[in-house]
C-alpha cells in the first residue's frame, strides 16, 4: 500500500472530550472524519493494559476460573489475569494474578500473543502469556474472584468455547491458539 493510499483512507479526529475517567476505563467522545468527509461523534473507552496467563500442564489441561460477570449475568469460565498495575512488568502481573486467583504459581511465563478485543470502540489491549507448568501453593488468595478453580482438558475447554460457557475474548483467543498449537505438536 502506498503512502497516498494510507493517506486517503486514514479517518481524523477532530477532538476527544472525556465524559467520565477512573482506574478501569477512561470514556470519551471522539468527533471522527472519513476520507469522504462525513463527520461524526463517537464514543471511545481506553482501558488499562491487561495481562492474563493460559497455564497448561503436562496433561495438556488449561487452568481456568468459573466466576459470574454481572454485566451480562452470566457464569463464565475464564483465564486468570488483570490489569498491569503502574510500572509493573506484563509478565510478572499475569503470575501474579494466577497465584492470586488460582492458588497456583507459575513457573516459567512467555508471551504467546497480544490483542485489542473491541477495535472499533476501544483501546483495550490484552497480552496473553503461557505458562506450562504450575506450582500450588494453597487455597486462592483473593475470595471474589472465582467460584471455583479447575484443570480443564484443551479438548473440553474448546467444546466449552462452543457452547457459550467460555465467552470472554482473551480466553476464547487464548483456547484456540493453543488446539491449534496441539494440533501442530507445539504444545
Amino acid at each position: 500500500m502506498t503512502d497516498e493510499q494510507v493517506t486517503l483512507t486514514r479517518w481524523t479526529i477532530h477532538g476527544e472530550r472525556i465524559v467520565d475517567d477512573s482506574r478501569r476505563a477512561r470514556l470519551s467522545v471522539a468527533e471522527v472524519e472519513l476520507p469522504d468527509g462525513v463527520r461524526f461523534e463517537q464514543y471511545v473507552i481506553r482501558a488499562p493494559l491487561s495481562a492474563m496467563v493460559a497455564v497448561v500442564d503436562d496433561r495438556q489441561r488449561l487452568l481456568l476460573i468459573r466466576r459470574h460477570r454481572f454485566v451480562f449475568d452470566q457464569w463464565v469460565w475464564e483465564l486468570p489475569g488483570g490489569y498491569v498495575d503502574g510500572q509493573e512488568e506484563a509478565a510478572v502481573c499475569a503470575a501474579r494474578e494466577v497465584e492470586e486467583e488460582t492458588g497456583w504459581r507459575p513457573r516459567e511465563v512467555e508471551q504467546m500473543l497480544s490483542f485489542q478485543p473491541w477495535v472499533a470502540t476501544a483501546d483495550a489491549k490484552n497480552l496473553l502469556f503461557l505458562a506450562r507448568h504450575a506450582d500450588h501453593m494453597g487455597a486462592p488468595v483473593d475470595v471474589n474472584e472465582a467460584e471455583r478453580v479447575a484443570w480443564i482438558p484443551l479438548a473440553e475447554a474448546r467444546e466449552l468455547v462452543t457452547r457459550g460457557e467460555i465467552v470472554g475474548a482473551g480466553t476464547v483467543i487464548a483456547v484456540l491458539e493453543l488446539v491449534a498449537r496441539q494440533a501442530r505438536g507445539e504444545l
